[in-house]
Parts: structure tokens; C-alpha cells; sequence
């Protein structure tokens, strides 16, 4: 069968997406792009956001004009078909399927193309090992470390659609690494909703500063990254272990969510504003050029124009050389649903956003100048749409110029001229492989630099 995959949200429904597609594959299937010539459609669905539903209705209701002309097959897995469960098969979805059920997914399409109609979630955790096949699409890979998440913060619905959490064995995880660098696999992140939890239900001495000490001494992985931290999970020992390697990023991405003691409460997040700033403080003095990146939601119920000021100024007080900002939105069977109106009106949301949002692009500008002129090491990932180029440094920070795809999963070695509140850009010095000594090739970027 020909089987058409989209995925909306984060990059564990990515990954598992990709885990989908791998067994899809080894079953005898065809993985097409065109929905159009697709014998069954399958969605991976998130339910973080109304965005995201919205998004996915669309979707579905281009996937069902195109049922009208041609038999085909609907199934919708993820977070959404978590919450929505069987109301989805009242709108013409053939198989819903949980966030714990990917690894059933060529059983559930067997089933489907027999013509049943149903549900399938499990209460387990999924069984996805290193032994399970997956698609591989560049030099970089997700892998995913930890299931769900314990923290229940007030406005989150990942916690009911995930489960708690439930970590792999650092042996299989480990496993998987190897095989994916003898795959070709250059780069790593590790994923979890709260990757730093990683381990403490294991009670073996297993933690996401381990996992990283180890798969540093992998050779022939060149670099390792890690999202998404929980502040008040970062520990003393994975600062540690982030600053001893050239080869794990420099950059921790933090959610403080909103910059008010008050909101944070109401947020039911575990920390406070100053242990918040204690920690960044801590991260900055221990790892050299580090970069900080977070999310923050504005319009949270009850947040008055203080509390927004409030998160202005550790904007300010931080700055961050990414922020991830979202307008607050209601999702049913939260706390923040059942408990607190959404008092904030749409208006003042945009007002808010917008708002935060420049004085973000301001500091981004200001951080980026301090990239002018040099050489920055990148690993090349892909051609942006404007026909670039592009890369990311150890940083995370994203540098285009002139180059053709031979270059995708190479280092190379650029030096920015050009600066944005966004990218960078820059021109080539440097590509691995083009010259025989690299020594040879890093002075001469570093005497370009320099002129």
C-alpha cells in the first residue's frame, strides 16, 4: 500500500513519525509524499495548542475531498487522538491510535485495510527499542530518551496525552546511537518533555549527564544536543558535563514560561523567578558562551499588565538568543481550564505578544553583531527556501550562505558579513573534505578572520 504520513507539533511527534514510516516500510509499504496518490493517510496529530487542532481539521478535511474521488484509509494517531479518542471515528477517521501505540502501527493498518473501524490505546509504555526500524533522513537524528511527563503545569495537556514518565534503559538507548552513527548519523538530540528527568525512575544511577558523558566518547558523532530542560531539573552535573565536551552544544533551551512569581504559581511551575536567574547565572558561569533560549506564554489567566512587565524585564535582564512565544490557549481538561477564567481578552494577547516580541528582535540583533566578522563553525543541514545554505554552530545558532546540497552533513567553516534579528549570513572559507589538511584549512580561516 501506498501511505501518505503528515505530522503536526514537536519534535518527539517528529521522531515518532519517522519510527512509523521505518516499520510502515519494513511491512512491505511505499512511504509517498503525494497524499494525492495515497492508498491510506495517516495523521500524527498534537494538541498543545488550538493552532495545532485547527490545523489538523484542515488537514483532515483535505484528506476526506480527496476520499470522495479515490478509496482511501484515514488514521490519526498522537496527542490529539488522545483527547479526542472516539469522536474522531464520528468524523469519518477509520483508526484513532494513542501516544503509546506506534510501535503497533503496521498491526493497526492491517486491521484497517480489513475493513474494521476502531481505537487502539495502550496504557504501557510504547516498545520502541534500538531494534526498531526507522526512517533515516540526513546526518542528524532525534532520539528519544523519556515518555511523558510528571509535571502537570496548569495549562499543559501533554502530561494527559503522554502518560507519566517512563525512561528507555541507557543501554538501548546507547545502542541505537551506535547503530545510527554507523548509519551515517552525524548529530544527536536527545528528546524528552522533560529530557532532564531522564533516568530518575530508573533508580539505577541512570541521568541525561551520564547518557551525554558516555555518548560523547562515540566516535564518529560529532555533535550532541538536547531538548526540552525543565529548570528545576537541571542539575550541577549536567552543567558539568555540558562544559568538559567541544562536541555536546552550548546551548540549554530553559521554558520559564512567564517572568511573575504570581503567574508562575498559578502556572504550577516549580520555581521562582529568582531561582530561575540563579540558575541561568550558574549555567553562564560554568559554560564558556553559552546560549539560552526559552518559551513563554503571554495572556495567561490572570495576568495583569505587571505581571507582563515582569516578564519584559527578565526578557530584558536575561537575554535570551531565542524566545518561543505563544499566545495563551485554553485546553480543555487542564487545570487552568477547570480553574481559572480566560480573563485576558484576544486583543491585549496580540498587544502583549507583539509587544514582547520586538524587544526581543532587538536583543537578538544586538547578540547576533557580536558575530560579525568571524568564522563560525557550522554542520551543514539543508537549502533554506530563500536558496541558501544553511547551518547551525555548537550554539544553535543558524548562519546561510552560498553552497550547493554535496555540502549537507559536512562541517564547514562560514564567516558572517551579514546580520539579521534572525539568521546570519555569511561567505564559505572552509568545507571538510576540500582540502587534505584540515590544520591547513583552519588557519586559513582563522587569517581570514583576522583580515
Amino acid at each position: 500500500m501506498r501511505i501518505y504520513v503528515k505530522t503536526y507539533g514537536c519534535q518527539m511527534n517528529e521522531n515518532d513519525s519517522l519510527y512509523m514510516m521505518g516499520i510502515l516500510r519494513e511491512c512491505g509499504h511505499e512511504i509517498v509524499d503525494d497524499l494525492e496518490t495515497a492508498d491510506i493517510a495517516l495523521v500524527n496529530t498534537c494538541a498543545v495548542r488550538k493552532k495545532a487542532e485547527e490545523k489538523f481539521y484542515g488537514k483532515l478535511g483535505e484528506i476526506q475531498h480527496i476520499r470522495k474521488k479515490k478509496k482511501m484509509i484515514i488514521g490519526v494517531g498522537g496527542c490529539l487522538a488522545e483527547k479526542e479518542r472516539e469522536r474522531l471515528l464520528s468524523k469519518g477517521v477509520d483508526f484513532v491510535f494513542g501516544t503509546r501505540s506506534y510501535s503497533r502501527i503496521g498491526e493497526l493498518v492491517e486491521r484497517a485495510l480489513k475493513g474494521e473501524k476502531f481505537t487502539y490505546f495502550e496504557d504501557h509504555i510504547d516498545e520502541i527499542t534500538s531494534q526498531t526500524p526507522r526512517i533515516i533522513s540526513s546526518h542528524h537524528a532525534w532520539v528519544t530518551i523519556i515518555y511523558g511527563c510528571d509535571r502537570f503545569c496548569s495549562y499543559c495537556i501533554v502530561p494527559y496525552t503522554r502518560g507519566r514518565e517512563k525512561s528507555r534503559p541507557m543501554d538501548d538507548v546507547l545502542r541505537e546511537v551506535e547503530s545510527l552513527v554507523e548509519r551515517g548519523v552525524r548529530e544527536i538530540t536527545f528528546l524528552g518533555q522533560n529530557v532532564d528527568a531522564y533516568g530518575k525512575d530508573l533508580g539505577d544511577g541512570t541521568s541525561l549527564a551520564r547518557l551525554l558523558d558516555i555518548s560523547k566518547d562515540i566516535e564518529g558523532l560529532d555533535r550532541i544536543w538536547f531538548l526540552t530542560s525543565y529548570p528545576s531539573d537541571v542539575t550541577d552535573e549536567l552543567i558539568d558535563v555540558v562544559a568538559s565536551s567541544e562536541k555536546i552544544s552550548k546551548n540549554f533551551h530553559l521554558p520559564v514560561q512567564a517572568g511573575s512569581d504570581r503567574i508562575l504559581e498559578r502556572m504550577r511551575r516549580r520555581y521562582t523567578r529568582e531561582e530561575y536567574l540563579n540558575l541561568i547565572d550558574k549555567i553562564r558561569s560554568k559554560v564558556k558562551d553559552v546560549s539560552i533560549s526559552t518559551d513563554i506564554i503571554v495572556g495567561f489567566p490572570g495576568e495583569s499588565e505587571e505581571d507582563f512587565k515582569e516578564t519584559i524585564r527578565l526578557v530584558e535582564e536575561v537575554k535570551f538568543e531565542r524566545v518561543n512565544l505563544a499566545i495563551y490557549s485554553p485546553r480543555e481538561g487542564t487545570l487552568a481550564y477547570k480553574n481559572y477564567e480566560d480573563d485576558v481578552s484576544h486583543e491585549e494577547k496580540v498587544r502583549r505578544f507583539q509587544e514582547l516580541l520586538e524587544i526581543q528582535k532587538s536583543i537578538n540583533r544586538r547578540i547576533n553583531e557580536s558575530y560579525r566578522g568571524k568564522v563560525v563553525r557550522i554542520i551543514v543541514e539543508a537549502r533554506s527556501k530563500s536558496s541558501l545554505m544553511y547551518g547551525r554552530d555548537i550554539r544553535n545558532k543558524i548562519i546561510a550562505f552560498e553552497g550547493n546540497e554535496n555540502m549537507v552533513g559536512k562541517f564547514a567553516d562560514v564567516k558572517v558579513n551579514k546580520i539579521t534579528a534572525g539568521p546570519l549570513y555569511g561567505r564559505l572559507v572552509w568545507l571538510e573534505g576540500s582540502e587534505d589538511d584540515e590544520d591547513k584549512a583552519l588557519r586559513r580561516s582563522n587569517s581570514q578572520a583576522e583580515g
